[in-house]
């Protein structure tokens, strides 16, 4: 009697998806990932079934109307949810190992594993890197590559929800680079206040952004800050008390084992990974942009996940494999004026600008 073994294309996809699956999990963002309208970073795989080269998040608006009572008519007085669009272009990503001095002859299945760790820290690190630079990108421009038109620009449309320092009034006529100058390493490093000052900034934005509600009456922002700023707030006088004589006891104190800071409802995050703007504060220090998020704030869309191939060079003597995978991450964005797409607002954002001062 014959053993049923499985076909050599059925394995790779195992492989295939298997690897999918690993590195989306051990993302550093994958807490905050969903597929619903309540994550800070929607998921959709809508091109994975049908052809495209866009993914379209629908972003709908809170109620504010304050409706109909008693024997009022609520016909004809419905309220518009005032719901927007936003398509996320997509793109192949790919990237590959060769493995030379095959005298082995491995399998595909064999080289896969060989490359997977490397492989695996690729796409997470680049997955990583792009969610980064959407949170910082300027109206869907890289914050790098964007110019001071740009900027100025989107200032404009965003004034409700950007914040550079300790004071809204650092905000200098919506000129981007004149407000950065008023940052300074004084008054102007991320705390405790600063926190609750961005809280209230995401509240009271037009339209408000929505924070992530965990149980019915259990709502939570999450910070993403870099290095500087973050080791600032972790030295602000009342993040430390907080810490002292509100944590557990013993060595499972924060201020012993360090980790994620919790305050006001706000989930702040170390991410070193977030570059510093270098000279653009007053006196020329360094600023540090700090993302205070929301549900909704970023759109992930695959049109293809990740698949592995491989191919032999030299003659034979050689083998790679490569992955690749169709997918597009942007900061969602709505338009607030009277088009779709008119006068965009970031949608799930408060961008903060710190101090980061690198130690002496």
């Amino acid at each position: 009697m014959a053993d049923t073994t499985a076909a050599t294309g059925l394995t790779v996809q195992q492989w295939d998806s298997k690897f999918f699956t690993e590195y989306v999990r051990e993302s550093r963002f994958k807490p905050v990932m969903g597929t619903t309208e309540n994550s800070v970073i929607q998921l959709k795989d809508d091109l994975t079934k049908k052809k495209g080269d866009s993914i379209t998040f629908a972003l709908v608006n809170r109620l504010t109307n304050a409706g109909v009572t008693g024997s009022n008519t609520l016909e004809g007085n419905e309220e518009d949810m005032a719901s927007r669009s936003h398509k996320v272009t997509v793109d192949k990503i790919r990237n590959g190992v060769r493995v030379s001095e095959i005298e082995e002859q491995y399998s595909a299945i064999m080289l896969r594993q060989a490359g997977k760790a490397v492989l695996k820290t690729w796409m997470m690190e680049k997955t990583r890197d792009d969610i980064i630079s959407a949170m910082g990108s300027i109206n869907g421009v890289a914050y790098a590559s964007a110019s001071e038109a740009n900027k100025d620009a989107w200032l404009v449309d965003n004034a409700d929800r950007v914040l550079f320092g300790s004071a809204v009034g650092n905000n200098s006529s919506n000129d981007h680079s004149a407000s950065l100058a008023n940052v300074d390493n004084t008054n102007d490093q991320l705390g405790a206040d600063e926190l609750s000052l961005m809280k209230r900034i995401a509240k009271t934005a037009s339209p408000k952004i929505r924070p992530i509600r965990t149980t019915e009456d259990e709502e939570w922002y999450i910070c993403y800050a870099p290095s500087l700023v973050f080791r600032d707030l972790q030295q602000d006088a009342t993040i430390v008390s907080n810490r002292r004589d509100a944590a557990a006891r013993g060595m499972s104190n924060p201020l012993f084992r360090g980790g994620d800071i919790m305050h006001d409802g706000v989930i702040v995050k170390e991410i070193e990974d977030i570059g510093v703007l270098s000279g653009v504060g007053a006196s020329s220090i360094d600023v540090g942009p700090v993302y205070f998020c929301g549900a909704q704030a970023v759109g992930m869309g695959w049109a293809k996940r990740t698949t592995s191939k491989e191919e032999t060079f030299d003659y034979g003597d050689k083998m790679g494999v490569a992955i690749e995978e169709i997918r597009g991450i942007e900061k969602l964005r709505f338009g607030s004026g009277s088009g779709d797409t008119d006068d965009l607002k970031d949608n799930g954002i408060v961008t903060g600008y710190f101090a980061a001062v690198a130690d002496a």
